[in-house]
């Protein structure tokens, strides 16, 4: 039985089909690749689109938090959950930019960070596209999937029955940490 709804929601989703415990649970975080492969979700800085990177196609977009949030906020969530050194450096680019034309392209983003990031690293070291953390940092803040990471293990918790299991899938540091702080 496919059901459709966030990790937090499973209790719910599972008590509606008459279910309270269950053996094993299987979490796997992070954006798909059919996501990223349709330029029209706005998650793809590779591929032109709509700044968008909401998974369920509900609440703030990536755009309206590009255009919306403060200079220091934006800094934050940059270097938060996209641990962005040049975080300050983006952000501000980000505003002064926004401050001519709204920001609502996935290329349009991508071009701006690849521009200051170019500036102060002369080149890319690390061999990603200089976009990386910052889309991804957009990403988790727009769907809020930390948060979302923690309602889902504590779901998981409640509902695996005596010996069951709990297996996630991470993606990055951020959600490694968050799944080994759980588990201790």
């Amino acid at each position: 039985t496919v059901l459709n709804g966030r990790f937090g929601d499973m209790i719910r989703l599972l008590a509606d089909e008459g279910v309270e415990r269950i053996d094993g649970i299987a979490l796997d975080l992070g954006v798909s690749s059919m996501q990223i492969d349709q330029s029209e979700r706005g998650f793809s800085f590779s591929k032109d689109g709509p700044l968008d990177m909401r998974m369920a196609q509900s609440g703030m977009t990536a755009a309206e938090a590009v255009n919306q949030l403060g200079e220091a906020e934006l800094a934050d969530i940059i270097y938060r959950y996209g641990e962005e050194r040049l975080s300050r450096r983006i952000a501000k680019a980000i505003v002064e930019a926004r401050k001519e034309t709204p920001i609502t392209r996935t290329g349009q983003l991508a071009e701006l960070i690849r521009r200051v990031v170019a500036q102060a690293r002369n080149k890319t070291k690390d061999g990603i596209d200089p976009a990386t953390r910052t889309f991804q940092a957009l990403r988790i803040y727009v769907n809020d999937e930390l948060g979302e990471l923690e309602r889902g293990l504590n779901a998981a918790e409640t509902l695996l029955g005596p010996g069951g299991r709990l297996s996630v899938v991470s993606f990055h540091s951020l959600e490694d940490r968050q799944v080994k702080e759980f588990l201790r």
